[in-house]
């Protein structure tokens, strides 16, 4: 599958590779260059294989409440909030951010490659909850809609400390007044389009993640790049967005996160909001957020040499008992140390606890450490 800016990608000279079934740009002037520019000045994100459904109707908001672990009753008109679908068993499905357009309209934001698979789990308990699962009214009032219309839309992301400057030159709304996880609807110039503009990312930066109709997409894309080239905007792919991220210990699904992980141990408790009351995977993690569960996720930082990478084996200091598996690991370009994510015995996930890296069959010095890895100096 192709997004919208596919032949975008290609003259910015974007090297393509299949990711999820999706030709998707991993770097254009490579990794650390993509990864520093962002850090310094802003990047450019095409994201357009993210999934978008739509959640209507007058229990839309009671519905939401009954799949996610947050409160979507704490989101105000205009705000966004990361939430987590979670199983009956406490593992989790995906991570999210849901909007709230109105009383009654949600859009809510999936992974690219968990789209179908969060779409079936999403009607099947809809199902669920319009048969009378869960709380709210009586079932036969019960009116909700829920559509995937991944295919209509564009999304980019405009990361960075320079991003709101940029951004501003196209936009007649005032971008400052808008706060971290609030998004407004508007037309930018040049575009008879409605757009949403989000202040969030997965970069740790300051940005925007901008949803627009899809054939607008390559659009904005080279609107934005002109505009930007002042302030050093440069094109961003999937490499620079997995390390970016890292640094700043934001979790990707089907590394850090999976249905085999709960939110507890991945240090998502203030995801889940259990005074809510009935939610989907409740039962099993309000038992594991009171004891306390019995792995972490941790950040960790290599002090010998060799870089960390999913799957490498945590043991203990002297290499004689595992403790845990990476999930993440990457040499940090902003650090210019090794870092990883992995999650170990809870008896042994304090900061400052000496374990090692099986590194190709070699136990490399390791120690836990305060997370995030990376914060913003500004």
């Amino acid at each position: 599958m192709k997004t919208a800016l596919f032949e975008e990608h290609k003259k910015s000279g974007g090297r393509m590779i299949d990711f999820g079934g999706w030709d998707l740009p991993v770097q254009y002037s490579g990794l650390m260059d993509e990864h520093l520019n962002c850090r310094e000045n802003a990047g450019l994100f095409d994201v357009s294989h993210m999934g978008e459904f739509h959640v209507d109707g007058p229990q839309a908001l009671d519905f939401l409440n009954y799949i996610l672990t947050n409160d979507i009753a704490a989101i105000k008109l205009g705000q966004a909030q990361y939430n987590l679908l979670c199983q009956p068993d406490g593992g989790i499905v995906d991570d999210l951010i849901v909007y709230k357009k109105s009383e009654e309209s949600f859009l809510v934001v999936v992974n690219a490659a968990n789209t179908e698979k969060d779409f079936n789990w999403c009607q099947d308990q809809l199902k669920r909850f319009l048969s009378g699962v869960g709380p709210s009214r009586a079932a036969g009032s019960r009116k909700v809609t829920l559509t995937n219309e991944s295919s209509k839309y564009s999304q980019l992301a405009l990361q960075g400390r320079k991003a709101q400057a940029i951004l501003q030159k196209i936009c007649t709304e005032d971008l400052g007044s808008l706060k971290p996880f609030f998004f407004l609807e508007t037309k930018l110039k040049g575009n008879d389009s409605k757009v949403l503009i989000a202040r969030t990312g997965y970069t740790g930066e300051d940005g925007f993640e901008i949803y627009l109709p899809w054939d607008q997409g390559p659009w904005l894309w080279r609107t934005l790049l002109e505009v930007g080239a002042p302030e050093g905007l440069k094109p961003c792919g999937l490499g620079a967005r997995d390390t970016l991220r890292l640094e700043v210990r934001y979790p990707l699904y089907g590394n850090d996160l999976t249905s085999e992980t709960n939110p507890i141990e991945a240090g998502l408790g203030w995801v889940v909001k259990l005074a809510k009351g009935d939610f989907v995977g409740r039962n099993a993690i309000a038992p594991i957020q009171q004891a306390g569960p019995e792995r972490k996720l941790v950040g960790i930082e290599v002090r010998g040499r060799g870089i960390p990478r999913q799957g490498y084996k945590v043991m203990s200091e002297d290499g004689s008992t595992e403790l845990g598996i990476l999930t993440s690991g990457t040499q940090s370009p902003s650090l210019k140390k090794p870092i990883a994510l992995g999650y170990v015995k809870s008896s042994h996930a304090k900061v400052g606890t000496k374990i090692s890296i099986d590194i190709r069959g070699t136990a490399v010095a390791a120690e836990v450490i305060a997370t995030p890895f990376y914060k913003r100096p500004y």
